[in-house]
């Protein structure tokens, strides 16, 4: 087995342009003492959405890593991947987040469930059979359905080893720590070898802003969680290094703190992902390097204020924008860099940030995707503004936070 490390950080690329900024990021950790390992991450429905392929993303880092002389571990995740998307990841990833979040509530059958229960006399006793079995019915068959993408995975790779996180984030309720743990037996008893879990945290993980809700309730639950987990470990057969996940984990700064605080008091690791953010740099820095770079960055804005509705609806579920805050393109056109970069840069202190309009950016990526080559040579041409915005954001906003402050 491919053994993950203590600390990774998710960084995502929607353009496979930023690899070698996100990487010095990691690097500039290394330089103060604290490994964080990049894991290079890219969803089948960004693949579709760019026109990209999974090879992309490998190809990206590795010469990210070439170019900067990286002697650390690294890794290529297969992002919410299921059975149908997971064959074309086979030979780029090493890492595959298997996304059974679809499948919680389809109810395993009354055999299976009350199999269960027998099996595990252990959790009956700490929380009762009825508990126990309806966590089953919630959970046994997505867990389940895990093991058929882990056993599909396992079978395409031969020899080759993986990293295996299963992934439950992205649905309406969030799983309580009683039920992670029947989840964890269950995944022993599936026989997965996961190393990292995203559960569903309580309270709003919209993507690209602050995580809304009250913190110090997740800061609890986040240690309830790390406590089940220790115990599975040992309880079930579970990887000895297992560690939670936190999705959506980018711009989350006021979680970022009770993290930390939970990781120095048990010594555990972190999975993080910050796929979204990247994006949003490379924006800022094309707004920031004006002429040409700030044009294109008010283009982007006007189509995707434009297309709103048809961008926001396949993440509802994960965003909440005020189309009332939204400016009219027609003011954006009028903006100066910094106006433009004020809106859009994650600085809860600065009066010009509109978390809506980053909100609808984080999302509207297809815009860009679409003007294809315009796009990507805009990159190249603004290549030290963004990239010195990618790694300071990485950096400063997120690595710096999590695992190094004191």
């Amino acid at each position: 087995m491919l053994t993950l490390e203590k600390y990774s950080l998710g960084v995502g690329d929607r353009f496979a342009h930023q690899a070698k900024a996100q990487l010095e990021a990691c690097r500039m950790a290394a330089a103060r003492g604290v490994e964080v390992v990049p894991v290079w991450n890219k969803s089948n429905r960004e693949h579709l959405i760019v026109g990209s392929e999974p090879g992309s993303v490998r190809a990206a880092a590795d010469a990210a890593v070439r170019e900067l002389n990286w002697t650390g571990p690294y890794h290529v995740d297969a992002d919410h991947i299921n059975l149908g998307t997971v064959d074309r990841f086979i030979d780029a990833s090493d890492f595959y987040t298997l996304d059974v979040a679809s499948a919680i509530g389809q109810a395993a059958s009354a055999d299976d469930v009350a199999a269960f229960v027998a099996r595990h006399p252990e959790l009956v006793r700490e929380t009762g059979a009825d508990a126990v079995a309806a966590t089953t019915r919630k959970y046994l068959f997505a867990v389940r359905q895990a093991g058929t993408i882990h056993r599909r995975i396992a079978e395409q790779r031969g020899a080759r080893p993986f990293i295996t996180e299963v992934s439950m984030d992205e649905t309406d309720a969030p799983q309580t720590p009683p039920e992670l743990l029947v989840i964890l037996a269950a995944i022993g008893d599936e026989k997965i070898p996961i190393q990292t879990i995203a559960p569903k945290f309580t309270g709003r993980f919209n993507k690209g802003v602050d995580y809304v809700g009250d913190a110090a309730q997740f800061e609890r639950e986040f240690n309830d969680d790390l406590a089940v987990i220790a115990h599975a470990v040992s309880a079930y057969g579970l990887p000895a290094n297992l560690k939670l996940s936190v999705h959506s984990g980018s711009d989350k700064f006021s979680i970022y703190a009770p993290i930390r605080r939970a990781l120095l008091r048990t010594g555990a690791g972190v999975h993080v992902k910050t796929a979204g953010t990247t994006w949003l740099e490379e924006l800022i820095g094309l707004a920031e390097a004006g002429g040409d770079g700030l044009e294109l960055a008010k283009q982007v804005y006007a189509k995707a204020y434009a297309d709103r509705d048809a961008l926001c609806e396949p993440y509802a579920s994960v965003i909440d924008i005020n189309y009332a805050c939204l400016p009219e393109p027609s003011a954006v056109n009028g903006w100066t860099s910094e106006q433009y970069t004020s809106a859009l840069r994650h600085d809860q202190k600065n009066p010009g940030f509109n978390a809506d309009l980053r909100q609808l950016l984080h999302v509207g990526y297809k815009v860009a995707a679409k003007m294809g080559d315009k796009y990507l040579k805009m990159l190249d041409a603004c290549e030290s503004s963004i990239a010195r915005n990618v790694t300071e954001n990485l950096f400063d906003r997120h690595i710096r936070p999590i695992f190094l402050a004191a």
